[in-house]
């Protein structure tokens, strides 16, 4: 598995060398600053120098290099370099050359923690938390959690939730209010032409809870009626009990029937019990405390586009273009969609652009090369239009102008592109008590374009 775990600075320097086993030179770090860092022809993450593959991915100003020597699972290999990032992020805020300097004892405590022998292993902050003694230093300042030396009672509890069936989760948990906050996130991704024609369109989702819940609860999580996952669900690695790991299945495709739900590259916590699912469509789990990922997915088909986009483009000479825009809500009237933003690109010699809209407001940004429409609130069924001209200045060398498409971004409240819906969500516990669910559905934009 992994052999060694190295973070590196932008000039090539070692900040953090951890190694898990005997088999690397001391003088390995330098070949990933000389044959990787130096070499701007290098794009892959995957670099691979004899009997060494280096992993690497970039954050803010730092390098995470993972090192094997053996023919590694890729794909857990990154899953671990990211969770690392994430786990640095929770507990000392931003993760870069400040902050790994500030905090290399408890970075270096981590690694120990999470992995061993080069395998994964508990990477569950929660956890982590509960026997992770260094205290962190936040880059804004001020410090981090810390914790009192644990007793040896304390000591048992977190040898057995670490090494236990659910090591997410304690069961000593309580609350005086006991609660579920169910958010529905989709990215809608589409491409379509200027008459309003979609070429392609999908959407990729997840579901995030925060559970605030008494003792083990256990929680059945139902969606629509008419959801279809032609797929079958595959063994879960086994990383020791990390709390944001994720489960994949392999797909097969079908053609979806006409308004039901199709899913696709679905992803699951840890704490789902897949053969329900795969038997029923039901998803059956006791849940970490607090906010998780429950569950991404993707959709291809029978999806709703929120917005439709009219765009008509006109060079009428070489010194003047003309724009006309409409955008049309397909939504219901009893929706808004807020931070509304058109993005409409302008050649490069344009200047003195003139705007004229019947809602928000547009204005032309020289540093964009772009006309810039934000609407702050888009009610369903609404349609606003924009026109523009702008003129051109005489260039030494002319360029076809490539046109760039027209994007879009916003934020659609209890809206779903896919049709997911949340059926029902009931918690069981032994003490019978009354739990509140809240269900939440948020559309944003992904890659919203518009050719012209």
């Amino acid at each position: 598995m992994i052999s060694a775990v190295l973070l590196y600075n932008m000039k090539g320097e070692v900040l953090i060398s951890r190694s898990y086993r005997d088999s690397l030179r001391k003088s390995i770090s330098d070949l990933f600053r000389i044959q990787i860092l130096s070499n701007p022809d290098v794009r892959s993450p995957v670099t691979t120098f004899g009997t060494t593959t280096f992993c690497h991915v970039k954050n803010e100003n730092i390098y995470l290099v993972a090192l094997s020597r053996q023919n590694v699972d890729v794909a857990l290999v990154f899953e671990f370099l990211y969770k690392v990032i994430t786990l640095a992020r929770g507990h000392f805020g931003k993760f870069d050359e400040e902050a790994v300097k500030n905090n290399f004892t408890l970075i270096y405590e981590l690694l120990d923690e999470i992995m061993d022998f080069g395998y994964p292993q508990n990477t569950d902050s929660d956890t982590l938390k509960m026997y992770v003694m260094t205290e962190s230093v936040r880059s804004g300042g001020g410090s981090g959690w810390s914790n009192p030396p644990p007793t040896d009672e304390d000591a048992t509890k977190i040898t057995m939730q670490a090494t236990g069936a659910m090591s997410w989760r304690r069961d000593d948990i309580k609350y005086r209010r006991n609660e579920v906050f169910v958010d529905v996130f989709e990215d809608v991704n589409l491409l379509m032409t200027a008459d309003g024609n979609v070429l392609r369109s999908d959407v990729t989702g997840q579901i995030v809870l925060r559970a605030y819940l008494t003792g083990m609860p256990e929680c059945r999580f139902g969606l629509n009626d008419s959801l279809v996952v032609d797929s079958h669900l595959s063994a879960p690695a086994d990383n020791g009990g990390g709390g944001s790991s994720i489960l994949n299945t392999n797909k097969k495709r079908t053609k979806a029937a006409a308004g039901s739900v199709t899913l696709e590259d679905c992803q699951f916590h840890q704490c789902v019990r897949l053969g329900r699912f795969d038997a029923d469509r039901t998803i059956s789990f006791i849940p970490p405390d607090g906010e998780f990922e429950l569950m991404r997915y993707r959709a291809i088909e029978n999806i709703s586009v929120p917005f439709k986009v009219h765009v008509l483009v006109n060079q009428s000479s070489k010194t003047k273009i003309e724009y006309q825009l409409a955008v049309k809500a397909t939504f219901g009237p009893k929706l808004f969609a807020t931070g509304v933003s058109i993005v409409v690109p302008t050649p490069l010699n344009a200047t003195n652009v003139v705007c004229r809209v019947t809602q928000g407001k547009a204005k032309y940004e020289p540093s964009e090369n772009a006309i810039v429409w934000k609407i702050a609130s888009f009610p369903g069924g609404a349609e606003f239009a924009m026109s523009a001209e702008a003129n051109l200045t005489q260039m030494t060398n002319t360029k076809v102008w490539s046109r760039p498409p027209v994007s879009m971004q916003f934020s659609l409240l209890m809206y779903t592109s896919s049709g997911l819906l949340v059926r029902y969500l009931k918690v069981f516990e032994k003490s019978n008590y009354t739990s509140i669910k809240w269900v939440r559905y948020i559309v944003r934009a992904g890659n919203y374009e518009i050719r012209f």
